[in-house]
């Protein structure tokens, strides 16, 4: 870091549409806070980018004067990447437009747009793009490491339906990726993370969303569990590409809860019948049938989602899903299921649109998955933190064995091991070669980062 006072290095800055925010000013702690509460880092200074020029003007700053550089949009990475202790901190909150084309089915994002901003312009056009399942999650951390949702088994992930992006560099200049123009960032950008730039704008494609959207859960107890899982994932392997098939395992008063049902966007006709079908699992404890807009089901997370509670998860890809697998999926790396601390954890299914693209058409990776498996903890008593993290990691070492990989979006504290499951070699390798390109420096690090070939 440099060794300058802030006061005075940000007189360096050239005039900006936003503003800066240094320690002890006004708004300073609002900025600097996370969704999840365990991060409370202090940045040597934020600016408040309105524009792609205060982006450029913030890059350039930063290494003139040796500052690390993190980029927030909504702030959600467990591990804190958004705020660098003693640092400049890229805040885009200011960059939230979303202007909708219905005509062209086209949508262009600025990069600190929350999902449920894109949500709201597009909805009233009966029109969407795959976006995730919380919306107080920004867009461009969800674009850039693939972007899973309810959309993603009939329209494909959130990467695959950008069509460009606007990029501020390592260097502070700004260019555009699509297939046409940098054509290997393009590609580099769709599921490797925030490694080559900072996205000012996406440009996303949009598909009509016709119909109702309908959430069905069937509870079981942890002893009929492991049959109805094994039934529900048959009726995953032929579902339509309307339903995306969920399982999760909870603690409710005590007890181990089992969730087993899907999410239907499209024809309710087809709904109904997938919900019959969900008879061969057994005789639930409960069922729940939701119907909601699919805006309301975008946010239905939002609660449990919330801001400012200490959050730790461990995530993997299966391709697979034999009885073995689904016995260590309900019992959360305890010998019965139940116990102190441990994480709640879910299942969500992949397939359809997500695989027909090819491996090499985009750097996300492990298309081919079956589900991905998350556990969850969220706690407020920072005495709980050791047996949290001790829990997660058990649990998660029980799934490993069944594993195919990560999603670079789940990865927490892994390091460069976490980084090695996201991507395999080959992806790895040309990655690499594309930071070697567009950030030698390795400027832009604080994230999981696909180092060049010099570091």
């Amino acid at each position: 870091m440099s060794n300058g006072k802030p006061e005075t290095f940000v007189q360096d800055l050239p005039t900006l549409d936003g503003d800066v925010v240094l320690p002890g000013r006004e708004g300073y702690d609002a900025a600097r806070s996370l969704w999840n509460a365990m991060v409370d880092r202090r940045p040597a200074v934020i600016v408040r980018c309105a524009s792609r020029d205060d982006v450029a003007a913030a890059v350039r700053l930063a290494r003139d004067h040796g500052l690390e550089i993190g980029v927030k949009c909504g702030g959600h990475s467990v591990v804190g990447h958004a705020v660098p202790e003693g640092g400049l901190m890229i805040d885009l909150s200011r960059m939230s437009a979303v202007t909708v084309d219905p005509t062209a089915r086209r949508a262009r994002v600025q990069g600190g747009a929350l999902l449920g901003a894109l949500d709201r312009a597009t909805g009233p056009h009966g029109l969407a793009t795959t976006a995730g399942n919380v919306s107080h999650t920004g867009v461009g951390g969800l674009a850039l490491g693939g972007g899973m949702g309810w959309l993603a088994r009939q329209h494909g992930l959130t990467c695959d339906n950008v069509e460009s992006f606007e990029v501020v560099t390592a260097d502070g200049e700004t260019v555009v990726a699509s297939t046409s123009e940098n054509s290997e960032l393009f590609w580099g950008l769709r599921g490797g993370g925030g490694n080559f730039g900072v996205v000012t704008e996406f440009a996303f494609r949009l598909h009509p969303v016709a119909g109702r959207t309908f959430v069905v859960d069937h509870g079981f107890a942890l002893d009929d569990a492991v049959q109805a899982m094994k039934v529900w994932r048959d009726l995953n392997e032929v579902a339509p590409r309307q339903a995306t098939f969920t399982a999760s395992v909870t603690t409710v008063a005590g007890r181990p809860r089992v969730g087993l049902g899907f999410v239907w966007v499209g024809d309710p006709a087809g709904a109904r019948d997938l919900q019959r079908e969900l008879g061969a699992l057994g005789t639930p404890t409960d069922r729940s049938v939701a119907e909601r807009s699919y805006v309301d089901l975008q946010r239905v997370d939002d609660t449990d989602q919330r801001h400012r509670l200490r959050r730790y998860w461990k995530g993997h890809y299966l391709r697979a899903l034999p009885d073995d697998a689904i016995e260590a999926f309900l019992l959360r790396g305890t010998p019965d299921g139940s116990g102190d601390l441990i994480p709640n954890a879910s299942l969500q299914a992949y397939g359809g649109a997500i695989a027909d693209v090819g491996d090499d058409e985009t750097a996300f990776s492990h298309r081919d998955a079956l589900v991905e498996f998350v556990s969850a903890s969220r706690w407020d008593d920072l005495a709980e933190d050791d047996g949290r993290f001790a829990a997660a990691r058990r649990y998660a070492a029980t799934i490993e064995p069944y594993a195919s990989g990560a999603y670079v979006n789940a990865l927490t504290d892994e390091g460069r091991a976490g980084v090695r499951r996201a991507y395999p070699a080959h992806t790895l390798a040309r990655l690499t070669a594309l930071k070697d390109g567009w950030d030698p420096d390795n400027v832009f690090h604080l994230n999981h980062n696909i180092a060049p070939s010099a570091a």
